[in-house]
């Protein structure tokens, strides 16, 4: 390591330590709320700053620096108000700040194993591993993305367990995102999930799940451990979320909010946007039923893919409804602090895509050991278990020219890219290469030939309709939000 590099991991290993401290006064400060009031507030201050030096220097797009450090400090509110409030058990409370914030936050990209990575290939490693132990499910959802049923395809457990550890050892990652099918009905070897989640509890995992097997047992489990946050997939109110998950989903939902509830878990939604409900999902009555009535600390939006099962260009969110949604989601952070993250409007906040094993980004590893970019592009060039039989490890699989070509995509587009000498970055609003660049992607589908994960992977590809009707697609958001943002973005005192 450099001295340099030295330098700046004892700064950070110092800032960590202070933020452990911090964490060891939480009972206090539920008690002297103007205490964790001001320690909040100077917190955002020097964030503040921070960002202003930021824009300031002109390496990113001004505001995409804006959006990035308004999130950060809708993020920091949230958890601010949650301790407050005595809404986190102790273990959460201290897993949140010690492993989450301290570890996968504070210390991103210079600890010593990412030092290591960044020597060996020239770059930070990925930040977390994206895991669907388990294709199966007990629901049957339309356009289900996963295609999931009852089958019994998964991941063998020394596989999953191993995955995690080496993402540790390899990548200084400390954050795991689970997805389905549904998590919670994985087993093997009479390992279930949260074995998973106790035993790397130098991890914080975010779960993705549907929420009908979260009881009072399984909630208690949860908050004794500490280092999980479900989220809990709602399509918008009652009848929007039944109509997709099945009848009688919705009180099983609620049900599960008020055994997290009680058991204080750092817990919140998944939002599935499809045409239909593009005009519901943000709208102020769903907004506060979730957080406000229903406890929901925060929501990630999912803009519907065609992929998976039924898949249709149909259900897409019209380019009209993605500028409204844009529109929306940036004003619920910015002026409500609501920890609110949309998978595309918010890839300002990301400086883009953040597939296929980007610096800070992820890789995806699915139930029958494939190794996606992205669940949403279902196409794999390599399968872990052949890796792990030739003796390899997850380093050889973020090396494949695969991956790598999709890296310099994103790179060319521009992150990574120094505005003051390489100019202006294309748009961070519609940063997807699947949706919003399939015109780009396909050539390099037709380069690697990456295996479809399944026949609706395949029968898309193969279909020049779909192809078509992507690339037509993506031309007409473009008109829509480009001149957003030159607008917005690329101009010093542009607004959001």
């Amino acid at each position: 390591m450099s001295d340099l590099n030295k330098k700046i991991y004892w700064q950070r290993e110092a800032r960590a330590v202070r933020l452990r401290r911090i964490a060891n006064l939480v009972p206090l400060l539920q008690t002297v709320k103007p205490v964790a009031y001001l320690l909040a507030r100077s917190w955002e201050n020097k964030l503040r700053k921070s960002t202003a030096e930021d824009m300031a220097r002109g390496e990113k797009p001004p505001g995409a620096v804006r959006d990035r450090a308004e999130m950060g400090i809708a993020i920091l509110r949230t958890i601010t108000r949650a301790i407050i409030e005595d809404r986190l058990s102790p273990q959460t409370r201290k897993k949140l700040l010690n492993v989450l914030i301290g570890d996968a936050i504070i210390r991103e990209g210079e600890i010593p194993i990412r030092e290591k990575f960044r020597q060996q290939f020239g770059t930070v490693p990925p930040a977390f591993l994206l895991i669907s132990p388990t294709k199966k499910c007990n629901l049957y959802c339309i356009g289900c993305y996963a295609d999931s049923d009852r089958t019994e395809i998964k991941l063998s457990w020394p596989v999953l367990d191993r995955l995690v550890t080496e993402s540790k050892k390899l990548w200084g990652a400390r954050f795991v995102v689970i997805s389905g099918g549904e998590p919670l009905l994985y087993e093997d070897q009479g390992h279930h999930l949260m074995d998973l989640v106790e035993k790397h509890d130098d991890c914080f995992f975010l779960v993705y799940t549907n929420g009908t097997l979260i009881d009072d047992r399984m909630a208690r489990r949860m908050a004794r451990a500490g280092n999980i946050m479900p989220a809990i997939s709602v399509e918008g109110l009652k009848e929007t979320t039944e109509k997709r998950r099945g009848r009688g989903v919705f009180d099983r939902i609620l049900a599960a909010f008020e055994n997290l509830r009680k058991e204080k878990v750092f817990y919140g939604i998944s939002l599935t946007v499809t045409k239909d409900n593009a005009e519901e999902v943000f709208s102020d009555e769903v907004m506060d039923f979730y957080f406000n009535q229903q406890g929901a600390h925060f929501a990630w939006a999912f803009q519907y893919m065609p992929i998976g099962r039924a898949f249709t260009l149909e259900l897409l969110p019209t380019p009209e409804q993605r500028l409204r949604l844009y529109q929306r989601a940036w004003q619920l952070v910015y002026e409500k602090h609501l920890f609110l993250i949309d998978f595309w409007n918010s890839g300002t906040a990301t400086h883009g895509c953040i597939s296929a094993g980007r610096s800070g980004g992820y890789l995806v590893v699915n139930w029958d050991g494939t190794v996606t970019p992205c669940v949403f592009v279902p196409y794999s060039p390599v399968n872990i278990y052949e890796i792990y039989s030739q003796g390899k490890n997850l380093n050889e699989v973020w090396a494949h020219p695969f991956f790598a070509d999709i890296r310099k995509w994103q790179r060319d587009y521009g992150y990574g890219r120094d505005m003051r000498f390489a100019g202006p970055v294309r748009n961070w609003i519609r940063p997807c290469p699947m949706r919003d660049h399939f015109k780009d992607l396909y050539p390099l589908l037709q380069k690697h030939r990456p295996r479809p994960i399944d026949d609706n992977a395949a029968e898309a590809l193969a279909d020049p309709e779909y192809y078509q009707g992507l690339v037509e697609y993506a031309q007409k958001v473009a008109a829509l939000l480009d001149p957003i943002w030159e607008q917005n973005y690329l101009k010093i005192n542009s607004g959001t």
